[in-house]
């Protein structure tokens, strides 16, 4: 999820959504901001409630990894993009293309209403991924706090890239710069920018989850598919969809890194199945166990 969120038009939460664990991560994303909030009202009973919801297994050392991924993708994915951007795009391209799947069998009504906000929403991210890049030299901190507010809500959305929302407002290089420097204030700032705006949207995803799941699955196919135009192997400067070069050894050569990435993710996508049913299987036979009859004899 670290090194997705370094990439723009990646997103961590695509990550989360294909490895099977964006529904706990959200949950516990929600419980520890009701916690924080608990905390600051003074109810440490409230919120040593909250934070018994938490899937602490599932966040600390996603947490950690998350930090090493960024720390790394800071110093080493600025420089595949610049100098072999369309082939980093491209295996990127084929990684979400393969993971529409995900979302798109957890929509358990198919109808008309689904599909319109699937479509869009794929306009609407087609439309916000084409524009133009910027940089703002020296951004102020008050701007800072506020963009990674906005950008770590975008961040925990399949197809919705953090780092692309930094981009378009112009302090992506500011942000790696400051990660690569360890500028501490400019880091603790955005960090506490992305912590207030996580808290207040994992809130309303967690809801949107709970209470019209096939809506928000819909919605989060069409981020997906229109965030797919930001990782179009051939791209002007101001971000226009350029047509395919005419050397067919470099276009087969995208192409295979594409499939590549598709089949990739096709592969995890199963091997997570599996998993979840052999862990749904270990849970109807421990209840079956827990319900034989002669427990009630030796009680």
């Amino acid at each position: 999820m670290g090194g997705a969120d370094v990439i723009p038009g990646v997103s961590g939460g695509t990550v989360a959504l294909i490895v099977g664990i964006y529904e706990a991560l959200v949950g516990s994303i929600r419980a520890l901001a009701s916690a924080a909030m608990r905390v600051l009202r003074g109810d440490l009973p409230g919120a040593r409630g909250h934070f018994a919801e938490v899937h602490w297994r599932l966040v600390l050392p996603l947490g950690g990894g998350i930090v090493v991924a960024l720390g790394i993708g800071a110093a080493v994915i600025p420089a595949l993009l610049e100098n072999y951007r369309s082939q980093t795009a491209a295996v990127f391209f084929g990684l979400i293309a393969g993971s529409l799947i995900v979302p798109w069998r957890r929509i358990q009504r198919r109808n008309g209403r689904e599909l319109t906000v699937a479509v869009a929403l794929a306009l609407v991210a087609f439309v916000v991924v084409a524009l133009p890049p910027q940089t703002i030299a020296d951004p102020p901190l008050i701007g800072v706090f506020g963009a990674a507010a906005i950008a770590i809500c975008a961040m925990i959305l399949p197809g919705v890239s953090g780092s692309f929302v930094l981009l378009v407002i112009g302090i992506y290089e500011p942000t790696l710069q400051a990660l690569r420097n360890l500028d501490v204030l400019y880091v603790l700032v955005f960090v506490a920018g992305a912590a207030i705006g996580l808290g207040m949207f994992s809130k309303v995803l967690g809801y949107l989850l709970e209470r019209h799941q096939s809506v928000t699955m819909a919605a989060l196919v069409g981020l997906m598919a229109g965030s797919l135009r930001a990782l179009w192997p051939w791209l002007d400067e101001d971000r226009g969809m350029l047509a395919p070069p005419s050397d067919l050894a470099e276009v087969a050569a995208i192409i295979a890194l594409a499939v590549a990435g598709f089949t990739a993710v096709r592969l995890l996508v199963r091997s997570g199945d599996r998993n979840s049913r052999r862990a749904a299987q270990a849970t109807l036979v421990g209840r079956g166990a827990r319900a034989d009859p002669a427990d009630d004899d030796l009680t």
